[in-house]
């Protein structure tokens, strides 16, 4: 903790000290990078405006993550935001980077603020970074009338104020209401405490479940092969290449090298389940559907 904070300050002193730009050098630069991909003025420019990366950055820091994490990704936007400046319209580099950075930094705290992705839309990144501030309000100013409001009259505010539909609002409540907890931890502070996850429910198939599951899968494979070996060589060779592979063949493809017509396969193939059913059924009723 303390190298991360010594490489925070370094980083915010390395960008206090650097140079400020007027509006005619910041121009030239930009023209530099732009036309002839001038690296030294893209260091330049990014250099100087690094200060900028680094102040919005910290006022992000609230979200729980690493300033120096902040800071990279305030940098990452700032040069995202240089190497799509157009210096042709007019517009100072400060003011169309601040967009990139500010971006770069929200998708980077959204990505982290828990293993579930909370959300990309533009609703929900506006929730995300507004609904507690626009909550704390309304709850002010309902106080101040005197007023009280309950949940849901709440978030239908907090919905229209910010211009997101209902159900954003409760789902970003619920996953703004709690950080992510281990599956291992216990569920009591007694160290012999159950962890939580053998509370969950066990969805595999039992051992009963896997053993009738094998019984019948060999039952089924001992009379498919008694009911192959009523077909002669050719019918067999037409089930297996059209039913038993993982990617069947096609009637063209097998009448092709059998020398015989599409319809001719099929005619075959028909005959040879007609042969293996009723084989089947003789075992059993209980695979009269298996080749239905």
């Amino acid at each position: 903790m303390a190298l991360d904070t010594a490489r925070d300050q370094s980083l915010s002193r390395t960008a206090m000290k650097a140079e400020m730009l007027d509006a005619e050098t910041e121009l030239r630069l930009a023209y530099a990078w732009r036309d002839d991909r001038c690296e030294a003025s893209l260091h330049r420019l990014i250099t100087a405006y690094m200060r900028l990366a680094v102040s919005m950055a910290y006022k992000f820091k609230r979200y729980g993550a690493s300033i120096n994490d902040l800071i990279q990704e305030a940098g990452l936007g700032l040069m995202k935001a240089a190497d799509k400046f157009d210096p042709d319209r007019g517009v100072r580099f400060s003011t169309y980077a601040v967009w990139w950075i500010k971006a770069s930094i929200q998708d980077h705290v959204m990505r982290n603020w828990s293993m579930v992705r909370t959300g990309s839309t533009s609703s929900q990144k506006s929730l995300f970074f507004n609904m507690r501030r626009v909550q704390a309000r309304l709850e002010r100013e309902s106080a101040a009338a005197g007023e009280t409001l309950d949940k849901f009259q709440l978030r239908q505010m907090i919905s229209t104020e910010i211009g997101v539909p209902l159900h954003d609002v409760e789902m970003m409540e619920g996953r703004l209401s709690g950080s992510d907890y281990s599956l291992n931890a216990t569920q009591s502070v007694d160290d012999e405490g159950r962890e939580w996850i053998d509370a969950l429910e066990d969805d595999s198939a039992q051992a009963a479940e896997k053993v009738e599951l094998a019984h019948d899968t060999a039952q089924l494979r001992e009379w498919l092969l008694e009911a192959m070996t009523a077909l002669n060589e050719r019918e067999r060779f037409i089930v297996r290449e059209r039913k038993l592979l993982d990617t069947p063949r096609t009637l063209e493809c097998l009448g092709k090298e059998l020398n015989l017509s599409k319809e001719r396969v099929r005619q075959l193939e028909a005959a040879a389940f007609a042969k293996m059913r009723k084989t089947l059924e003789a075992q059993s009723k209980e695979v009269h559907h298996f080749l239905a």
